[in-house]
């Protein structure tokens, strides 16, 4: 299994990866406070444009916000009717792409309720809005893709459901990703055999997870491309034999490993460590669960910055994913010629529809020593990849959603039409009716008793 290093090592040597500047300026940037005529700020002064109006649409805003909401979840755009968006792209490539949900109720609407798709440049990138729910009514949901874009124009189509007729957004980011952010090809893991899997950044994805091993929440504040990445607390399934480890040194970025673009220092300067405190290479394993919805694949980019280690060449170890070893007798120093110095890995693995869960496990191999650390991660990502319906959520491909709801659209007008017809043919018949009865008492009258029979034939 050594040759999946090797195998790491040559897809590095043909990455030009470079170290940005910690403040990365996207050439394209859009950020919009939907529902709001009034521009705000977010994280490090980021406006948000007001939103321009349209048809179709309200602007609703939440009475009661709670304390110390931020203010692009004061407001809301609800759609009744498909409505899209469309945002001029200077710079072809990967683009974040960020829905801001919060579903609080108003005066008249109740945005729990809503159900909706969005479609982004031709994906389904959302189709149920059920699964971010009660979440998102007690606090805002983030929901972030990575899209390939290679025309002129970005666009976002939100179509409301035919049973709710109701789609919202707090907000909308269309951002220009760093060209290092995904690569082209990552390592496909499946049945314990690797092989390429070539064209991953024209994939879109779904940031699914984003983890931060050993340490605090990471804020927008603290991210260079204003990414959250949580604690790594709730999907660790057992901390025995781990500690946590934070680091106060410089992290040593380096040309053909990790930008701070692709993970910031306070991602690198924390982990966990499997020590080992005698004689005896600790038997244990660090593993991380995380569920995930089966028939897709995913993405699964781990991160090592070795900033717990004395000296270069002591620490090694195994990687697993999905169960599957990925990395045997892994030597970080080998791969970054030094300490402290990050790099990542990609995986690709299948998401098993009956598990429902996939998971990342760390720990010592054949080659680990005594008393020293035999074990570390820094961070975990997990993308779903979309499927050959071009969705990430569900099997049916944009130009179907649109004709369906076209269809349904038509239909209705149709019936409507029908049941007008029927409605009027109906109350003809009934004045036809009227007029015949009418008519007919005006015309008749009973018989003279005494007339005699030859006058009533004749």
């Amino acid at each position: 299994m050594k040759n999946h290093l090797f195998s790491l090592l040559f897809i590095l040597s043909f990455s030009t990866l470079t170290v940005f500047s910690h403040l990365f300026s996207p050439p394209d940037n859009y950020l919009i406070n939907s529902g709001s005529t009034l521009p705000t700020t977010l994280h490090q002064n980021r406006p948000f444009t007001a939103d321009s109006t349209s048809s179709h649409t309200l602007f609703i805003n939440n009475q009661n916000p709670l304390p110390n909401l931020p203010s692009i979840y004061h407001t809301a755009r609800v759609f009744t009717k498909p409505t899209k968006y469309s945002f001029p792209i200077k710079d072809k490539g990967t683009h974040f792409v960020r829905f801001h949900f919060h579903a609080f109720n108003s005066s008249n609407l109740d945005l729990g309720r809503a159900q909706f798709q969005i479609l982004v440049d031709g994906y389904v990138v959302f189709s149920n809005f059920t699964r971010f729910l009660p979440d998102c009514q007690t606090n805002p949901r983030v929901v972030e893709y990575l899209i390939w874009v290679d025309s002129e124009k970005l666009s976002i189509v939100f179509v409301p459901n035919e049973d709710s007729k109701l789609a919202f957004v707090n907000a909308i980011e269309v951002i220009s990703a760093p060209k290092d952010l995904v690569p082209e090809t990552a390592q496909y893991l499946s049945s314990g055999n690797l092989k390429s899997f070539d064209g991953l950044n024209n994939q879109a994805l779904e940031v699914v997870y984003r983890v931060t091993v050993g340490g605090p929440k990471v804020t927008p504040f603290n991210d260079s491309l204003w990414r959250t990445w949580v604690p790594d607390d709730q999907f660790l399934k057992s901390s025995v034999g781990s500690e946590k480890y934070y680091f106060g040194g410089r992290i040593n970025y380096w040309v053909g490993g990790a930008s701070r673009e692709v993970g910031p220092d306070n991602v690198y300067n924390t982990a966990r460590l499997i020590r080992s405190k005698n004689d005896s290479v600790p038997n244990v394993n660090m593993t991380w669960v995380f569920p995930i919805v089966g028939g897709y694949k995913y993405l699964v980019r781990l991160h090592f910055c070795d900033i717990a280690s004395i000296s270069m060449r002591l620490l090694y170890f195994n990687v697993y994913v999905n169960g599957q070893l990925a990395f045997e007798d892994l030597d970080l120093s080998l791969v970054t010629n030094s300490l402290a110095a990050p790099f990542y890995a990609d995986f690709v693995v299948d998401g098993d529809v009956s598990i429902g869960a996939l998971s990342v496990s760390i720990g010592p191999s054949k080659s680990s020593l005594p008393h020293v650390i035999d074990g570390m991660l820094n961070a975990v990502e997990v993308m779903k990849l979309n499927n050959t319906h071009k969705s990430l959520d569900g099997d049916v491909c944009a130009d179907f959603v649109l004709k369906s709801r076209r269809s349904r659209g038509n239909t209705g007008i149709f019936l409507t039409l029908v049941a007008a017809v029927c409605i009027v043919l109906s109350l003809s018949i009934v004045i036809r009716r009227r007029i015949i009865e009418s008519r007919e008492s005006v015309s008749w009258s009973r018989l003279p008793v005494n007339l005699s029979e030859n006058n009533v034939k004749g």
